[in-house]
């Protein structure tokens, strides 16, 4: 696993021991379509990773240009896995890590507690374990908590059979494509007086 493209372009990422198989890193091909779709939104970007695991998709950001970037994640091993990544990778990146138990409705409430007061995000990924209605849950967390700028993208990662909505609340499915066995789904924020787009 290594990082697909920008300043830090080839650099292997340390992956999850055998015994931590609850983290499912997104693999590089998945990583580089996703990236060569949102290519002109990286740069200088403020990015959320959810559910982060090895911090694959935060750290492909940073290298790519992203401002800064916020990884969470519930486990204590995955967060010292990206603080890893992130002094192998990248040369003191603008990066925050929480740890936070993301199935819980108030999650996101509890991070923008811990975040400086009006941080909002123009990314946030959002890369829960495969078919556990996590992603739908999240979304609407997303939505409800303003934690994304207007015209921002969530990007969710989930098993290309997954049925998600169209929308969710201000969030709109604008793109979504299928690579192997995982689907991508692209969800802008717009408030009514935006159109999609």
């Amino acid at each position: 696993m290594r990082i697909t493209g920008g300043k830090s372009r080839g650099c292997s990422l340390f992956s999850p021991k055998a015994q931590h198989n609850f983290i499912r890193p997104t693999s590089d091909r998945t990583r580089e379509a996703l990236f060569n779709i949102i290519a002109d939104k990286t740069s200088g970007s403020t990015v959320l990773d959810l559910y982060a695991g090895t911090g694959a998709l935060g750290l492909e950001a940073l290298s790519r240009g992203a401002r800064l970037a916020v990884f969470v994640d519930r486990s204590r091993k995955a967060l010292e896995l990206i603080q890893i990544n992130l002094a192998h990778c990248l040369n003191k990146p603008q990066a925050a890590l929480q740890q936070l138990n993301l199935s819980r409705d108030n999650a996101l409430k509890k991070l923008q507690q811990q975040l400086p007061p009006k941080l909002q995000f123009s990314l946030v990924f959002l890369d829960p374990p495969y078919e556990k209605q996590l992603a739908k849950k999240t979304l609407q967390m997303v939505e409800k908590t303003e934690i994304i700028l207007p015209g921002g993208l969530v990007i969710v990662e989930e098993r290309k059979n997954v049925q998600l909505k169209e929308q969710y609340g201000s969030l709109h499915l604008v793109d979504q494509r299928q690579y192997g066995e995982t689907g991508i789904w692209f969800f802008r924020q717009h408030y009514p007086e935006q159109t999609p787009q």
